[in-house]
Parts: C-alpha cells; structure tokens; sequence
C-alpha cells in the first residue's frame, strides 16, 4: 500500500494541473488515470482535437474562398480525410505525451486504471489500495443525451463530439441537435469540409445565455456560411436506419411536426458530470440534483479529506476554469489562500469568427437593474481585420454609468479568444472603459477594435 499526501482521480486540465501544483508546493501526489494518455477529455476528444479539425477546415476555407483574392493562384487543395485525421491524432500525441513528461518531472506517480473511494483517506486502483490525507476529484464530464427524446447513440451514426471526431467519412448530410460550443464548432468543421450542415436548437436562438446582441449577429453569419439553423425545435426521436437516421422535432410556435434524415446525427445538448464508479453514494458524498459534487468554498466535500473539482461541481463546465480549480485547490491543502473571481472567466467559442465573453451581458445588468453603458465598435473599421478579410463583427464594452467600471465584454470576430484576456485583466484590476482607452495599442492589430470600444463607452471611437 502506497501512502500520498494527494491523490487525484482524473488527469484531465483540472486534475493534471492540480497534480502538478501539488507536487511544486513538496507534496506527494499521484493521479489515477484509465485511459491509455493522460489529459482527459480535453486532450483526448474534446478541446484539442476539435481545434486541430477547427484549424484544418479554416485552412481549406481559406484556399478555396480568399486566397484567389490575394493573388494566390492555383488549384484548391483537396481534403484527404485520412490525413487530416492522422494530422489532428498527431496533435493529440504530442500533448499527452507532454502531460506525461511533466508528471515525470515533477515526480508525480501515474496510478494507471479507474479510482474509486472506499472510505475516507483510501483511493482503490485494481485490486490495490492506496492512502492518502487528501483525495481531490477531477473525474470530468460525459456528453448529455437530448432530454426527453428516444435515442440510442451508437457513435457510428447517431454520435456525440467523441464520434464525431473520428467518423469514417466526411458525411453528405449532417444533423447536429444542440447549438451550443460543440455544435456550432463541429457543424463549422463538417460545413468546410462539404458536408449539408443542418443545426436544430430547443431555444429561440444560437449560443443560449450569450449577450443577446452577439448571438444574433453569430446566427446570422453562420447562416451566411451555409449551416441551415433551425430554432426553437424540440427534438422528440432521433431514429437509426441501415445507413443514416432520421430526427423527428416539433417547432415550438405552433406545434407542427417535422422530420430530417442525415448520414451522422451529432448530439450536442451539453454535458453531465462524470462519477460513475468512484462509489461517492457509499461513501456518504454530498451531490446536487444535477448530480453534481456539492462542495464548499474551499472545494471540500462533506466527507472530511476528499475535495471535489472541474466539470464534477458547479459552474461552467470549461477546461481553464478546471485548472484554475485544479491550483487553487492545491495551494489551499499547502496552506496558502487564493483565490478564484468566477465572474471573469472567459468563453470562447472557435469559429471562425470566433466569439468570446467575460463578465456580465446586457440582459444580465438589465435584469440586475444595474445602470451600465455600452461601447461598441465593428471590426469594419479596423485595419488589420480587413486586411485578414475577416472584418465581420464587432467589440462590445460594458461599463458602470457612474464609475465607468468595466462590467463585462462580447467580441464577435478575429482572434477574439485572444483579445478577451486584455479585459480581463483590465477586470481583475478593477480597471474603468477610460483606462483602456488610454492604453496604447500596437498599430495595426485586432486589438485596437477593443480600446475603439472601450472609446466608444466615452467621447467615441476614433475609426467610426
């Protein structure tokens, strides 16, 4: 039996960050993994291999649509599926094997197998049986079915994001049901790729709980791109044939009844926290209706010793705020006191263009009836995005009518997973609109898009 100061099941962004934070702060720390890489969902068949595809597809978009207008003369390439699977697995690789370079230096042992908790200060892997003072669980998330709907996923044809990562084929039709982050990214992928991408969304429009504004300017450039969305559609059965399904959905205005067939269905209602096996109901653990692990502000759980984190607990289910869980958890077992402001964790969403948030929408400080003001400013106007040709979109800034305080920012268009952190940063010092606006921005960048805004939030911006 092996003794550990921690044990961390799952090795996914939270847990191998918080592996790795432990082992800096002199703690000993292992990590049960069963998968045959480390990195988890993330690394495996969610965020990075998404990206890989995300960035391929572009490439081809780009070679087929803008490089003739560049001068760049020539045959459009031709897509080897093949390949570019072997591409995005290449990707994958090497940041596994980088996770597990990192366990090595930093002298953290790789429990290989699944965990489970017997009892408190116990972490069972096979048939053996390790102690630990404390057991942080960073088991991760398992792709949701569509509520109340018949279907039978088979990752084949009817397949969540892990299928639809490595299908056989491109598909001539694709049906995706859910358009969230997943749906919207993978149906951009299939789209590129020349798939007839059909996206069918419960709610009355895409990105639900996005700034309003923002999600109606995405809908209308992903329709712009080809994706057919249909919205506020409830999907009632999803039907697996020989060769293809067919998806029945009823539209939520006037109940009329519809059905659409498609080579792959990809199911993309979100996500459910994954503890299956690690035996919490046993060992008394404290859960939400959700199924999610309560835990307190510290990230313990009721059981004394054992700390949840990630995906398994409250909150936005995304990979950096895992991490940030993952380190602070680990500097709080090292006796130190961070600490994590939920209210600026960024979203991003990697379309092209990309979409990303921090802080509050408009609906939000309206509901809180908090008096704000709005700057905006459209990539149209910037230099650099229509040189890139990708000059759809804009930057919106949220300020305190009074204290000119940031409150939160939307950016629909280049690089915007990029430009959102320089507001953040601006957000975690407490920074006003005026502040950024006076902070000189390089010439020509995107980024000049977001001081242009944060002008706008006073006298106005200069290029509008």
């Amino acid at each position: 039996m092996a003794s550990y100061d921690v044990i961390v099941i799952g090795a996914g962004p939270g847990g191998y960050v918080c592996a790795i934070r432990c082992a800096q702060l002199g703690l000993k720390t292992a990590v049960v993994e069963g998968r045959e890489t480390l990195g988890g969902t993330c690394l495996n068949v969610g965020c990075i291999p998404s990206k890989a595809l995300l960035h391929a597809s572009h490439m081809l978009h780009e070679a087929e649509h803008n490089f003739g207008a560049m001068g760049l003369k020539g045959k459009s390439p031709s897509v080897d599926w093949k390949e570019m699977l072997g591409f995005k697995q290449g990707v994958i690789d090497t940041n596994t094997k980088g996770v597990e370079f990192l366990f090595k230096k930093n002298k953290i042992d790789w429990l290989k197998g699944w965990g489970s908790i017997p009892e408190a200060g116990k972490v069972k892997v096979g048939d053996e049986v390790h102690e630990a003072r404390h057991i942080i669980i960073a088991s991760g998330s398992d792709a949701a079915s569509i509520p109340g709907a018949e279907v039978s996923i088979d990752e084949k044809i009817v397949v969540t994001s892990t299928g639809a990562l490595e299908l056989p084929k491109i598909p001539r039709k694709m049906i995706v049901v859910g358009a969230g982050v997943i749906g919207l990214e993978l149906g951009s992928v299939y789209k590129r790729l020349g798939s007839e991408v059909t996206v069918i969304e419960f709610m009355d429009g895409v990105t639900p709980g996005a700034d309003a504004e923002v999600a109606r300017a995405f809908q209308k450039i992903l329709k712009k791109q080809g994706l057919d969305i249909i919205t506020g559609a409830a999907v009632s059965k999803v039907e697996t044939l020989k060769t293809k399904a067919k998806v029945s959905y009823k539209k939520r205005k006037d109940d009329s009844e519809h059905q659409l067939d498609a080579d792959v269905v990809l199911v993309a209602t979100g996500r459910l926290p994954y503890t299956e096996g690690l035996g919490l109901d046993t060992l008394g653990v404290k859960m939400s209706k959700r199924g999610q692990v309560e835990v307190d502000a510290h990230y313990r759980t009721n059981v004394p010793g054992v700390y949840a984190i990630g995906d398994v607990i409250d909150g936005p289910m995304l990979a950096h705020k895992a991490e940030d869980e993952g380190g602070a958890v680990a500097e709080m077992i090292a006796g130190q006191k961070p600490h994590i402001d939920y209210n600026l964790i960024p979203g991003v969403i990697y379309t092209t263009p990309e979409v990303a948030s921090v802080g509050a929408t408009e609906e939000q400080l309206k509901e809180a009836g908090r008096a704000y003001k709005a700057g905006k400013f459209n990539f149209m106007g910037n230099g650099r995005a229509k040189a890139m040709m990708q000059s759809d979109g804009f930057v919106k800034i949220l300020a305190d009518k009074e204290t000119d305080r940031i409150l939160g920012a939307h950016i629909i268009g280049p690089v915007a997973g990029e430009m959102i952190h320089e507001i953040c940063v601006a957000m975690e010092f407490g920074a006003s609109a005026e502040d950024l606006a006076r902070t000189c921005h390089a010439h020509p960048t995107c980024s000049e898009a977001v001081r242009e805004a944060a002008m706008a939030c006073g006298d106005g911006p200069i290029h509008a």
